[in-house]
């Protein structure tokens, strides 16, 4: 760490500075980071048919993703806006347009879960 670095705060960020400064660190990191990324988006993606947090382990695996690569750090911005932008319109709407819409999501849900059974 340099003198115009500042110190990290946790001890993760103390970790993966000490790692960085071994020879070819940032590179072992990286692919680290990469791996793990990839593998909880890919449990994400498994879990997405059946009934429990599939998207929310998606966007975990992209927020790991995007302490190493700005594309991950950029689509993870662009979902939680466009997220809290349906959430704010689904706000504004009446009561039995949001129950209806919850009715909806489930029945697709639960059409999923069934297929995953019987597929597998």
């Amino acid at each position: 760490m340099t003198a115009t670095q500042p110190r990290p705060r946790t001890r993760l960020g103390a970790f993966r500075e000490r790692v960085r400064e071994l020879p070819g660190g940032r590179l072992a990191w990286r692919i680290a980071v990469t791996v793990a990324g990839v593998a909880v988006i890919a449990g994400g993606i498994v879990l997405l048919p059946l009934p429990g947090p599939g998207w929310l382990i998606i966007f975990a695996g992209l927020g790991l993703l995007g302490t190493e690569y700005e594309w991950a750090r950029r689509l993870l911005q662009w979902v939680r806006r466009h997220v809290m932008s349906w959430t704010r319109w689904a706000a504004r709407q009446p009561l039995w347009l949001r129950i209806v819409g919850g009715a909806l999501s489930l029945a697709v849900l639960a059409a999923l879960a069934l297929a995953a059974f019987f597929l597998l």
